[in-house]
């Protein structure tokens, strides 16, 4: 027990001082925005279709289930669209989505940096005299907190639209009655809190990956392995952070 910690302690130290060796003035702003850009394409394109995907049908797995089990004549329909809105947004679209952009994703960047770890083009960067840690790891970081946000928001509009569409093609709630569920108690809260669960998720998405793929040696082998562990790591940090978010603020 006593080495699983000092290990954790270890590694604790080890991202941090990562994190901290990153955030240094950019060389060449034109390059680094070239490559932010990139990299929220990258992000956008390779992510954007599934969360679509799983989003519809969260809601409208959401809007069944909810239904099957609110069968009291005494309860309005409209609480079914208020508790699919409020599922998906503080809990469903920000969590389960990046714990799913965290295998998208975070494995994508950690198998990136891990092959040019392997191939020497990272000791290249260092020999020009440029901060690799800054000049690959920060553009891709910073692509994360912007559109992984976008992603969430995306996410949590069409699971809304997916219960709807559930509802209304099955019977369960006309489409007016779930659009005036849903305009109902309405807290501007909920909406910062779903951005601030998604910001938070998006550091750890970006950060945890690239600290992972920038110290792989060896092979392909170990790129596997340390994708592999990239996206554990970050399913459980998480959870954690939603837990300690929810705790604190709700």
């Amino acid at each position: 027990m006593v080495l699983i910690f000092t290990k954790f302690l270890h590694e604790f130290g080890s991202y941090l001082t990562f994190l901290k060796n990153m955030f240094t003035k950019p060389e060449n702003s034109k390059m680094y925005w070239k490559e932010f850009m990139h990299q929220c394409m990258e992000i956008a394109n390779g992510a954007l279709f599934i969360v679509i995907i799983i989003s519809f049908f969260l809601g409208a797995v959401m809007t069944i289930q909810t239904a099957y089990q609110l069968v009291s004549p005494l309860i309005p329909a409209t609480t079914i669209s208020m508790i699919v809105r409020n599922t998906l947004m503080l809990e469903l679209s920000p969590t389960v989505i990046c714990i799913v952009l965290a295998g998208v994703i975070g494995s994508k960047m950690a198998s990136e940096l891990g092959n040019m770890s392997v191939s020497e083009q990272i000791d290249a960067l260092e020999i020009m005299g440029l901060n690799p840690r800054n000049y690959l790891v920060l553009p891709k970081l910073l692509a994360c907190l912007l559109i992984i946000p976008m992603l969430i928001v995306i996410s949590c509009v069409v699971g809304i639209w997916g219960g709807r569409v559930a509802g209304d093609m099955m019977g369960i709630i006309p489409g007016n009655i779930y659009d005036l569920g849903l305009r109902s108690s309405l807290e501007m809260f909920d909406v910062v809190f779903m951005i601030l669960k998604a910001i938070s998720f998006a550091f750890v998405i970006g950060s945890v990956s690239c600290f992972f793929g920038y110290r792989v040696k060896g092979g392909s082998f170990e790129i596997g392995r340390a994708s592999t562990t990239s996206v554990v790591v970050i399913c459980i940090m998480i959870l954690i952070l939603d837990y300690v978010i929810s705790a604190m603020l709700l």
